[in-house]
Parts: structure tokens; sequence; C-alpha cells
């Protein structure tokens, strides 16, 4: 059987087992029931993200008229213009402020002082987006999409009016709608985030003066990420979780190394807290904080509080329900392995639907979706989908953790193998991490991948091949590395999954 068969055979599965509609419940022409017109799409997307703009220009190389509508007015959505893109610029330009700080020296690279040039940092990062933002624009008229600046609604489930940016409205017509319209800041209960003292991960990357004391409230992936940051630029970081674990799709015992990783950097946790109140009416702010099961209160002071806990589904003012879209109750459109809703010619795809709110994820989405449309085979396998923590060191993995494998009942063999034996590691004085393999006993199937390593986000994709075609460790090991390199540890610890590493 070819890969790509059976890889789309294993989504259709996946997929149909997660999501309410199956097609054969909800079949329906491409062509019936939609509004005519010379001025008619094939195609309208509905949010130009990672999944929006992607499913334009992909639909655009299929033949099909494409429309996207965009209400920010820079494309790129919440990933380029206010997420992925300018945290990973500041991240870059932080970790070398940093290594300029306590590693240049021992490189033999002195000087008297460094010091932080926040408006030029945040300029580097600024330059960055625009540059990306334009480029997108760029592909959007290399494929003749047509790109309309506005907030668009539903009036038919083929017509859409958008509210357009310079004050007027129009209306768009499509045989085919797709909802890409991405996520926003979740919320809490009793806290409002002004963007000043308050702050989402939007006013995160946007500070004006470096905090003496940060709160970041929510240990995962942006949270880490943003106090990690701030954290190098000298402010006092205090990461407060509801939850007994930092990141909790990660596997534990890679969890456990990565907190005390960020410890090491002086990051503190208040792990099994929750925050009462917030008082932001004197200079600085005040957490009432107590244990998450109960108990005594106690007060926690920050300059800045940043709120991380987690993103919802942004489908505010789409007029779902006046089409009759259906969502679960956590706001979540349902659709089924074709990426379709309830309602005939009306798709959704990223952050809007079931799976990991992912900017990789919704332009596979989008992918997919498109080539469902066009009347092709997509597929989108949540399973092989990678996480990565961009922190220095990050964590990346794919595929389960061990507690899932011990979860299943499956036999299970586990390899790991430390950078501090990795030459290239050793080489450049950066060692600390770990990678960790999984495979099925019996088989040698790899079941899950997990670093925590420099670059860890570039050498998952190694790994996410392996899983795809179903490779074993075996075969990961007896495929030749090129050395030094960091991806040597991935080769070690595949070789003590199924015999022994040379190098330990």
């Amino acid at each position: 059987m070819a890969i790509s068969t059976l890889a789309r055979r294993k989504a259709t599965t996946f997929l149909s087992s997660r999501f309410l509609y199956s097609t054969s419940k909800y079949s329906f022409s491409l062509t019936r029931g939609f509004a005519s017109g010379s001025d008619e799409n094939d195609v309208v997307v509905i949010g130009g993200g990672p999944g929006g703009y992607v499913a334009a220009i992909k639909a655009a190389q299929l033949g099909l008229k494409t429309t996207c509508i965009e209400k920010r007015g820079t494309l790129g959505g919440t990933c380029l213009n206010v997420g992925c893109i300018p945290s990973k610029a500041l991240l870059h330009s932080s970790h070398m402020f940093h290594e300029a700080q306590h590693s240049f020296a021992n490189h033999g690279v002195k000087f008297s002082s460094v010091e932080v040039d926040l408006p030029a940092m945040m300029g580097q990062k600024d330059k960055a987006v625009s540059n990306l933002t334009r480029g997108i624009e760029g592909l959007f008229k290399k494929n003749k999409v047509n790109y309309v600046k506005g907030y668009g609604k539903f009036l038919s489930p083929s017509e859409i009016s958008v509210d357009t940016v310079e004050g007027g409205n129009s209306v768009v017509k499509g045989k085919n709608i797709i909802i890409a319209t991405g996520s926003d800041v979740k919320g809490l209960p009793g806290i409002t985030i002004d963007e000043k003292k308050i702050v989402s991960s939007t006013g995160a990357l946007a500070l004006t003066e470096i905090p003496q004391r940060l709160v970041v409230i929510g240990a995962g992936y942006i949270g880490l990420e943003m106090g990690s940051v701030w954290g190098r630029l000298g402010s006092e970081v205090t990461v407060v979780e509801f939850a007994a674990d930092i990141v909790p799709t990660m596997d534990g015992e890679v969890r456990k190394q990565f907190q005390r990783a960020l410890e090491k950097q002086k990051m503190k946790f208040m792990l099994n807290t929750k925050v009462v109140s917030v008082d932001a009416t004197g200079d600085g702010v005040k957490l009432t904080l107590e244990p998450s099961g109960g108990g005594d209160q106690t007060i926690l002071e920050a300059d800045v509080v940043l709120v991380s806990a987690g993103r919802v589904p942004f489908t505010s003012g789409l007029g779902l329900d006046t089409i009759g879209v259906e969502t679960d109750k956590a706001g979540r459109i349902l659709v089924n392995e074709r990426f379709a809703t309830n309602v005939p010619g009306v798709h959704a795809i990223g952050d809007v639907i079931p799976g990991p709110m992912l900017a990789h994820k919704a332009e596979e989405d989008g992918v997919a979706c498109v080539e469902f449309i066009a009347g092709k085979e997509g597929h989108v396998d949540y399973d092989m989908v990678p996480g990565v923590v961009y922190t220095h060191p990050e964590v990346a993995y794919v595929g389960k953790t061990e507690e899932q494998v011990k979860s299943l009942g499956v036999d299970y063999r586990v390899g790991k193998f430390p950078f501090l034996a990795n030459s290239r590691a050793k080489a450049i004085d950066d060692a600390e991490g770990i990678v960790k393999v999984i495979a099925e006993k019996e088989s040698d199937k790899i079941l899950g991948v997990h670093i925590m390593s420099p670059n860890a986000g570039e050498l998952i994709h190694e790994a996410v091949l392996a899983l795809q075609y179903g490779a074993s460790s075996e075969d990961i090991a007896r495929t030749c590395h090129a050395h030094p390199t960091m991806s040597e540890a991935l080769k070690e610890a595949a070789m003590a999954t199924y015999d022994k590493p040379i190098h330990m």
C-alpha cells in the first residue's frame, strides 16, 4: 500500500472518531444551492492567518477563483503579527543579550559592558513582521488571490458581508466558504487586561520598559516563552500555574528536566496555585493567591502581569447562528473529515475546530480542506503534529508521551541519550538536554520522540518523518548522521532503544 493512501486512511479514521459529522450523513454537491453571478468565487476564505492565507494560495494554485477576507488589514493573523514571529524575534534577541552577559567570556570574547537597547530590539522585531506580512501580500498577487481588507460575516451560506477597513461595505459571494478566523486570548474571571500593567501575549510583545517583577499566569508554551524573554532582559519572573505541572502535553520525564533548566535561569514557579484576584489600582499589581485545593491566601506583587491561560476559538460576529453552523461547548466549529460543517458549502480549519491550536496544524488543515474542495484527496494526522517550546533549551516532541503509552497498555521500550555526551553540544558549550525515544517492544515501531536541546525545534522533524512512515528505532539508528552534529543524539537514543548506544 502506498504511504499516501495509508496516511489518508489513518487520517480519515482519526478525524471521524473525533468530530460529530460523517461524510455519509452530510454528503452534498459542491455546486448546489449557491448564489449565482459573474463575481462569484469558487472559494472565499474568512481570515488571513496561517491557515487562511495558505488555504487561499493553495486554492488559487489549484485553479479556483479565490478571495481572502482579513479584518486586521495585514496578513499573517495572530501568528505573524502578534504571536509566533514577533515572539521568536524577541526570544532570539534576548538570548543574544543573555549569551553576551553569561557565555561569551568562556569563548574568549570579552568586553567591558553590554546593555539592552529596548527600542532597537523592538524595531528589529517590527521590521521582521512588516517584511513577512508584505511577503504574503506578494504571494497573493503572484497567485492571483483577491484580497479584501475588512470584517466578514455571513448573510447566507454563500454570501459574506464585509465591513471594509476603509469604512465601506461589500458582499463577497462564494461556492465554498472556509472559516479560518483563528483564536483569541482566553481571559480569566475578574481580571481586566489593559495591555499596560495587565497584559496578554500581545502586550507582552510591546512593553516599553523592562519590568522589575513579572508574574506570568499560566505555565504553557506562551507564558514560558515570554517569561524567558523578559527574564533574560532582567525581570524577576514568577510563573503561577493552577495545575500541578508546567506544559501538561509534555512527556513527564522531559518536563521535569525542562523545569529544572528554567529554574536555573532564575524563573520561579508556583504550581497548584489559584489566582483569586488581581488589583491594579495602585502603582503596581497585587495578586491574591491560594492553593488550588483551597487554603490560606497570600499576596504576590508585580509591576506587570501576563495573562497566559490559553486561547479560545474566535468566531465572534461571524453570524454562525444566522446560517446554523453548529459548535461544541468550547465554541469550536464541528467539522467532518473533509473539514465541512453541517451547513453545505461552509468549511472550517485551524484554531476554530478541534485539534492542536498551532499555526502549522492550521496550514495543513488549509491545504487538505482546499484539496477536498477541488475534488482531490487531503489528509492531516493530528498525531503527527509536532509541538515546540521555543525557550532555551527548546523542547520539541511528536507522537505519544510515555504516560500515554502506559495508559494504552502497550509494551514498549525507551531509549535516552544526553547531550552531555554529544560532541557538537560539548564543542559549542551548550549541552543541556536529552533525546528520548519510545518504541513498541515487539515491532520496534517508534511511538514518540521527545527532545530537549538547543534547536530542538529543528531536530524534531527527522522524528516526525520517521513516525509518518512508520519507522522503527533501528531505522533511525542505522541511518548515517553527519558528525559532529546535534542530530547524532537522536541516532544514539534510537540505538539505545533497540540495542545499545556507542557513546554512552
